[in-house]
């Protein structure tokens, strides 16, 4: 049968699965849930599972703000190996041997990758060069340099240690490869490495939050849209690192209609979140020392529509 897309607003929390693209995995969810619109914030590797945050309707606005959060990852790496991908999904290029590591060994080389470092993306991802991605120029086998750049790591920590196997708990900034950082560990010791699993445990602000996979939106479909509904969250979620700010009914249409109000002054420009009178989510606006609201995104919500 073919399926009646509607117009639909709100974040799901996918559980991505393995051996899945992230966009394979968005339209998926997209379809069991019959989504005019959707997009996904930050890629996962199809070798990589857990928390992909996915944007239907207006919350597409918000997606720049999801993908520039603060991410955790369990990340498992082979030691002694390296390979064309830095994954298990390429072929081996080498071989070295693996020194005898204890503890402060490795913590002495987990120390040099915390902080602001300087990271080279794997040449098989998905950044572009001219408009096309790397990986696709990798694999016709073309000459491809993915330029350094700085990343944050906040946590990086030693969680298990196997022989040639290590597992980590790592906290990080946006842009950062855990599978560069993986490579990098490996160069470190003298022995190269490539990243055996990956799992991504949470996005800032949805730390806490559980994930849906898509099995449970068959069954929720099954059960009728109430059910598939609820496992939708509003766009508002996805804003709670922000200030709101709740403005009366003529404000509320001021700004609806695109127009510049003032309120009180700020020392500092601060982006928050607008919320019309009735509870809407209005916009995404800066506040400075003129206290005039200045509109960055606006969103166009339904009273009462799907979710929002």
């Amino acid at each position: 049968m073919r399926i009646r897309f509607r117009s639909l607003h709100g974040i799901v929390l996918l559980d991505k699965p393995l051996h899945m693209s992230s966009n394979q995995a968005l339209q998926a969810a997209r379809k069991l849930l019959r989504a005019e619109k959707g997009g996904h914030t930050g890629a996962l590797d199809p070798l990589a599972t857990g928390l992909l945050p996915l944007c239907l309707g207006e919350a597409t606005k918000v997606a720049g703000t999801l993908l520039g959060s603060r991410k955790a990852y369990l990340a498992e790496c082979r030691l002694g190996v390296t390979t064309a991908t830095a994954d298990l999904e390429g072929e081996i290029v080498q071989e070295r041997p693996v020194p005898i590591l204890d503890a402060e060994r490795i913590e002495q080389a987990l120390g040099r990758f915390r902080g602001r470092i300087v990271q080279v993306p794997p040449v098989y991802s998905a950044l572009k060069q001219d408009g096309e991605p790397l990986y696709l120029k990798a694999r016709r086998g073309e000459a491809v340099e993915a330029p350094p750049r700085e990343v944050d790591i906040f946590r990086l920590d030693l969680l298990e240690h196997d022989g040639d196997r290590l597992k980590l708990y790592v906290e990080c900034g946006s842009g950062t490869y855990i599978r560069s950082l993986a490579v990098d560990l490996g160069e470190d010791f003298g022995c190269g490495a490539h990243l055996t699993a990956l799992r991504r445990l949470w996005v800032e602000p949805f730390r806490e939050r559980a994930m849906i996979t898509l099995d449970m939106l068959v069954e929720a479909a099954s059960r009728g849209d109430e059910a598939l509904l609820a496992l939708v969250r509003p766009i508002a979620d996805g804003l709670t690192d922000l200030p709101a700010l709740r403005l009366d009914a003529a404000e509320s249409i001021a700004v609806s209609q695109g127009r510049q109000i003032q309120v009180l002054p700020l020392a500092d420009i601060t982006r928050h979140a607008v919320f019309a009178d009735d509870g809407r989510l209005l916009a995404l606006a800066d506040i400075g020392p003129d206290g005039v609201l200045r509109i960055a995104r606006g969103f166009n919500l339904p009273p009462g529509g799907a979710i929002c």
